[in-house]
């Protein structure tokens, strides 16, 4: 029996009966996770690279065939507005990216290719992501927890693995510490507030649409916000929704973004708190009890040396 996620993953299996094996089963190399509601986008043509790497906010023009990285789509006031995973195939840029995103993405894209050699199109329909532990592929790309995600055409199957719900990738991207564009953030959240720098923001390129706003943060001021994992009471029966407020000595103080039950940490969860939230409070989400582990450190931005023992997990 199949039982289907919340948005955004709706069309796709939360899991299959047993969420603990299934993600001990994906850690573990003998198992993948469908997610074929992600975005495909594809880029061609000679000028590619270079072109992605004046609109984005990764160093894009010397990727190498083969190689993947993660890049930044911002809005001139620095916001996120896409977040981009991406390898080059020699010929082709492809990017995987949120669900129901892939079309803006595009038509943004097509806009800007004025009289450049450059061809963009939405192939979400024709592709799915599929991600495990120990895939190999043509257009495979690192993702949490050492898992790889490979494009593959719509419906293709992989050898060897047993299925695996959204649940448990869910539940290991939590614990790897990496936030989900749309469900970790809002419409106001900047790369430093959720960890992006130098994963997917190079801080030593040319400009790119948002770059002040980086450059600000980084050589001058501090995000308003920071990125946290939250270890919540295990006494509770029920998780955290989406949105739900953190508070703090009864205040606000951010809101819960993803929350899930791992097979060895129990009940964790994200969420964007002030910056000026003391790493040892005590945190409270929908009546649940929570301890803090740092992800971003208050001191980010600045061109602060952040110390490695602040950061927490990170994949």
């Amino acid at each position: 029996m199949t039982f289907y996620a919340d948005p955004p993953d709706q069309e796709l299996a939360a899991h299959f009966g047993d969420p603990y094996a299934e993600q001990k089963a994906l850690e573990g190399g003998e198992a993948a996770v469908r997610r074929s509601n992600r975005g495909v986008v594809r880029v061609s043509g000679p000028d590619r690279l270079s072109w992605l790497h004046s609109l984005l906010s990764q160093h894009l023009s010397e990727l190498t065939p083969g190689s993947a990285t993660e890049a930044l789509l911002l809005s001139p006031n620095g916001h996120i507005e896409h977040h981009l995973q991406l390898v080059d195939d020699g010929s082709a840029v492809w990017a995987h990216v949120e669900p129901g995103t892939a079309a803006d993405l595009a038509a943004f894209l097509d806009r800007m290719r004025f009289m450049l050699r450059v061809e963009v199109a939405d192939v979400s329909g024709e592709y799915d992501v599929v991600t495990g532990a120990g895939l190999s592929g043509e257009l495979s790309l690192p993702d949490v927890a050492g898992m790889t995600s490979l494009i593959v055409p719509a419906g293709a199957a992989v050898d060897g693995c047993s299925d695996a719900g959204i649940w448990a990738y869910e539940a290991l991207r939590i614990a790897s510490h990496k936030a989900r564009l749309g469900v970790d953030t809002d419409h106001r959240t900047i790369p430093h507030e959720i960890g992006f720098i130098g994963s997917a923001v190079h801080l030593n390129k040319g400009c790119y649409r948002g770059q002040e706003t980086v450059a600000r943060v980084h050589n001058l001021g501090r995000p308003p916000r920071r990125l946290v994992f939250l270890h919540l009471d295990g006494s509770e029966d029920r998780l955290p929704g989406r949105g739900e407020p953190v508070l703090a000595d009864g205040r606000q103080v951010g809101f819960v973004g993803s929350a899930a039950r791992h097979h060895e940490l129990g009940p964790i969860a994200l969420a964007l708190v002030k910056r000026t939230v003391p790493v040892e409070a005590a945190l409270v989400v929908d009546g649940i009890a929570a301890a803090q582990e740092v992800i971003v450190s208050p001191d980010t931005g600045a061109n602060v040396t952040i110390d490695p023992a602040l950061r927490g997990r990170r994949r």
